[in-house]
């Protein structure tokens, strides 16, 4: 309990404490003049009465305090958790849109690596073949000036400058080939 509470319910012992103590003096029938008439009324009665009347007055307002209190926090409440609802919805679309735009960027990547692996694949076929077509051009030129040194062999000497000029012929041949 809160200590105005506490205070409060003590203030209320104590009179009540007080009032049973003096009842006599409470209940004497005393004249009370109200301005335009007068009246035999008990005084502490009537005083005691009217700070019930006050503290009831105290009291009801004090609800009323409290309860508008309530109510107002009750409706900050609620439009704290809407205005929560509608921000986990904004981070909730924030990531959507992220994960959308990671996905399209890696759907992209990937067409980039296919293309490359692609160009790639084409280029060392294309390579392949010429390697292998200059192999074939090699063993061609190769076979033939073999060819050419057993004919040399078998002939003899008969044509030596014939084949020392087929044989430069066939040197600078295969020099620019390679």
């Amino acid at each position: 309990m809160r200590a105005r509470t506490v205070f409060l319910i003590i203030t209320i012992a104590l009179l009540v404490g007080f009032a049973m103590l003096n009842v006599d003096e409470f209940t004497r029938a005393s004249t009370l003049n109200l301005g335009v008439t007068t009246m035999q009324v008990p005084l502490g009665l009537m005083m005691l009465v009217l700070s019930l009347a006050i503290l009831l007055i105290f009291l009801v307002t004090t609800l009323y305090m409290h309860s508008a209190s309530l109510m107002e926090n009750r409706k900050h409440s609620k439009e704290l958790n809407a205005q929560r609802d509608l921000a986990d919805k904004a981070e909730a679309s924030r990531f959507t849109e992220l994960h959308k735009f990671i996905e399209s960027q890696n759907a992209s990547n990937l067409q980039r690596e296919s293309a490359t692996t692609a160009a790639f694949n084409d280029r060392l076929a294309q390579t392949q073949t010429a390697l292998l077509h200059r192999l074939d051009q090699s063993d061609n030129t190769t076979a033939a000036y073999i060819g050419q040194m057993q004919d040399s062999i078998v002939h003899g000497s008969r044509s030596t400058n014939h084949h020392s000029a087929a044989a430069a012929a066939s040197a600078a041949d295969i020099d620019a080939r390679l």
